[in-house]
């Protein structure tokens, strides 16, 4: 576990700064490479505060307690979800690319279908304060962590085939984003505010605490993982970025049928 410079990971800032959403009600999308503004939304009535991509699909989530659904090719609006009665502070597609995943500050998470995406799939009420963080685990199907808000501070753990709560632990802080191990089934990330300000590094399913990450000084309220699924970004009020280098590397997966096999016991 360490922290890493800033530059070694310029790419990481230039993945995150595609998209941009306004207290306008605008999103604005960016060529990254140019840095010149392409194209902008502007549907919504009161801020934008989550984006989620799903191949040429763009939902955004705001405080006017709607969600869009807008295709980028066609620069229109496809789908307009309504079911939170405050604002939508979380957003995340499945891996799969067939259900949404929204939360709100009424303290609810819906789970929304692609293909019939009018009305909730399913509801969780569970949660007794904002859900802001959502993460569905790349290595099991169905599975998505939701963390709550300071009066929650638990992560519970769904499945989206049974729409069951299969477990639930309290962090004693409010957490603020979660994100899965690409390389690790069993290890997920956590940020947290009130109180702790930190970043924890978990076992799953059994909740033990790997490594607890130290240095920022305000919320930790964003995070994003680098393309080779190795170190994380954290974004923080304090208006820092701290780069950490949390997960082990990829393995390398061989074909045990492969005729390349036997180049290996070569010398």
């Amino acid at each position: 576990m360490k922290y890493v410079n800033i530059p070694s990971y310029r790419n990481i800032l230039n993945n995150l700064s595609n998209l941009l959403g306004t207290q306008r009600g605008h999103v604005h999308i960016y060529d990254v490479t140019t840095r010149k503004r392409i194209q902008s939304i502007c549907k919504h009535t009161n801020r934008v505060g989550v984006l989620a991509w799903n191949d040429w699909s763009l939902c955004s989530g705001s405080r006017d307690r709607s969600i869009l659904e807008h295709d980028i090719r066609q620069q229109s609006t496809v789908n307009h979800l309504r079911g939170h009665t405050q604002e939508v502070c979380g957003l995340k597609w499945s891996h799969d690319k067939s259900i949404l995943a929204s939360g709100g500050n009424d303290n609810n998470l819906f789970l929304w279908s692609k293909s019939q995406s009018t009305q909730p799939l399913h509801s969780f009420n569970d949660h007794i304060a904002a859900v802001k963080a959502i993460a569905w685990s790349p290595h099991q199907h169905g599975l998505l962590a939701s963390g709550g808000g300071a009066a929650d501070r638990h992560i519970r753990f769904r499945s989206s085939l049974t729409c069951q709560t299969s477990n639930v632990f309290d962090t004693g802080s409010q957490v603020c984003q979660l994100i899965w191990s690409k390389n690790s089934p069993n290890e997920l990330v956590s940020t947290h505010g009130v109180t702790e300000n930190h970043i924890v590094l978990w076992k799953y399913p059994t909740m033990e605490p790997l490594a607890k990450l130290i240095g920022h000084r305000l919320r930790v309220l964003y995070l994003a993982m680098s393309p080779d699924g190795e170190s994380i970004v954290t974004g923080s009020g304090d208006e820092t970025l701290r780069f950490w280098s949390v997960f082990p590397k990829a393995k390398c997966t061989r074909n045990p049928d492969s005729k390349f096999n036997g180049l290996y016991q070569m010398r």
